[in-house]
This record gives structure tokens, C-alpha cells and sequence, in this order.
């Protein structure tokens, strides 16, 4: 078992911009992107906050985020993303040197979506359908990106119990980040509520 490190008090000032980015067949109504939010508006109503709808394209999902971003802060803004959104927070994590909680990231998309190749429903609404285009494939190619220049500004939160992906390729893909191992659980991470702490703690927003 790996080991869970939790991140003390954030050496770095408080966010005042945060982005979470969904994944694959998900959407904005990700209950850990409305946990999150909920949880903002209520203790601190002054950070800005953004979680937009993701186009199937990775290259359109791409230049959607980094006009999100665009005169955000780097010192004070954060991203978190979960699944393919992780893999999408780890790239703007190295193109900006932000912080970044990703959760349960997909390391390499473009292996792991070749196969899926078509069209697929929305996880929070059946009727809403998208379509995985081969194209697609390169493009995640094209955003996969190296080490990260701050591994430290990075928490990575881990479950053990994924079932899409594998939690020790997480683990070895962010060496110097501060890893919370999640043991079972799942790829949705349901047991999210029990991790908010640990992520409003590395985004200086306990």
C-alpha cells in the first residue's frame, strides 16, 4: 500500500480562482464539481469560480480552458480536475505553473480512449449523447505533456478501488507531489465529502 501523505497548511497564499474540470461523459453537474462550488459560495464567496461544459475535442476543450484562464492569476488560481479533466489540469498545471488537485487523472487518455470510439451518453443525462471521434486520439497525443516544473504544487488524490484506472500509474506519473492514496473507493470518488478537507487545505482555503 502506497502511503497517504496529507498536505499541511498551504505555503502559499489563498486561492482566489479556482477551475474544475470534468471528464469523459461528464459534465458540469459532476456532484464533485457542485460539492466544491456549494462549498465556495457558502465559506468563501469571494473566490472566482469556473467549471465549463467540455467539448468531446480535446484540441476545442483545450483552447476553451486556456481562455477560462486567461487573465487569471497564476500565483493565487488552482485547477482541479478529475479523470480526463485531470489530465487537462495536469497540462495547464505545467503550461502555468498553478496548483492542482487531480483526482483519480486518466495518465494517458489517448491509449485508454482509442477504445472507445463512438458515441456515448452523458453519465447525468442519457438523452445528451457525444461522439468520440478517432481524431480525437492524436489530439489527446498532442496535449500529453512531461514533468511537471512545480510537482509540488500538485496534490494528487488516488482511490485504489478505481475501476477505470489504475491508481499506481497516477502514483508514478507525479513524483514529488503530495499523493493522497484513497484505499477502494472509486473512479467517481464517492466518498468525495471525506477528501474536501484535504483539497480546500492545498488550495489554502480551509
Amino acid at each position: 500500500m502506497a502511503t497517504t501523505l496529507d498536505t499541511p497548511a498551504a505555503p502559499w497564499p489563498a486561492c482566489s480562482h479556482v477551475l474544475y474540470l470534468h471528464g469523459f461523459r461528464s459534465s458540469p453537474r459532476s456532484f464533485k464539481a457542485q460539492r466544491l462550488q456549494a462549498h465556495l459560495r457558502a465559506h468563501h464567496p469571494h473566490v472566482t469560480w469556473a467549471c465549463p461544459a467540455l467539448p468531446p475535442s480535446p484540441a476545442q476543450a483545450w483552447a476553451l480552458i486556456e481562455r477560462a484562464v486567461a487573465d487569471w492569476p497564476v500565483d493565487t488560481m488552482a485547477v482541479v480536475g478529475s479523470s480526463l479533466g485531470g489530465f487537462y489540469a495536469t497540462r495547464l498545471a505545467w503550461a502555468r505553473g498553478c496548483r492542482a488537485v487531480l483526482i483519480n487523472p486518466a495518465v494517458d487518455p489517448a491509449r485508454d480512449l482509442a477504445r472507445h470510439i463512438g458515441e456515448h451518453p452523458l453519465w447525468h443525462d442519457p438523452t445528451e449523447r457525444i461522439h468520440f471521434q478517432p481524431a480525437y486520439v492524436e489530439e489527446l497525443r498532442r496535449l500529453t505533456v512531461g514533468a511537471l516544473p512545480h510537482p509540488e504544487r500538485v496534490l494528487l488524490i488516488a482511490a485504489t478501488g478505481d475501476e477505470v484506472l489504475d491508481w499506481r500509474e497516477m502514483v508514478a506519473r507525479y513524483p514529488g507531489s503530495a499523493h493522497r492514496i484513497v484505499p477502494g473507493s472509486d473512479h467517481g470518488l464517492s466518498d468525495f465529502d471525506e477528501h474536501l478537507p484535504a483539497l480546500l487545505r492545498h488550495l489554502g482555503l480551509e
